[in-house]
């Protein structure tokens, strides 16, 4: 996953890939976390907010549901291995 900011920099942020092994779900899941991230507000004159140099400080995952069975205990984050062969696999390993 990457995050834009206003300015147009792009950042990776390392997202991990999840499998739901109850309904074998590869691509839709609810995903519940916290973020903290320290931000560049910066204001027009007429008052319009443009947030600039967004950078993650810490962020945690407190649940993932599949969105098919509403599954959150079956959900795992496959490794990057797994990831890479559900992505060679055209999203179907």
């Amino acid at each position: 996953m990457r995050t834009k900011t206003s300015l147009g920099k792009i950042s990776a942020v390392t997202t991990p890939r999840y499998r739901c092994t109850a309904c074998g779900n590869l691509t839709r899941f609810d995903v519940t976390s916290t973020k903290q991230t320290r931000a560049f507000h910066h204001y027009s004159v007429g008052g319009e907010l443009s947030i600039e140099d967004e950078e993650v400080l810490a962020e945690s995952v407190e649940l993932v549901a599949c969105q098919w069975c509403s599954s959150d205990r079956s959900v795992v984050a496959l490794t990057e291995a797994e990831a890479e062969a559900v992505d060679a696999a055209g999203g179907t390993a």
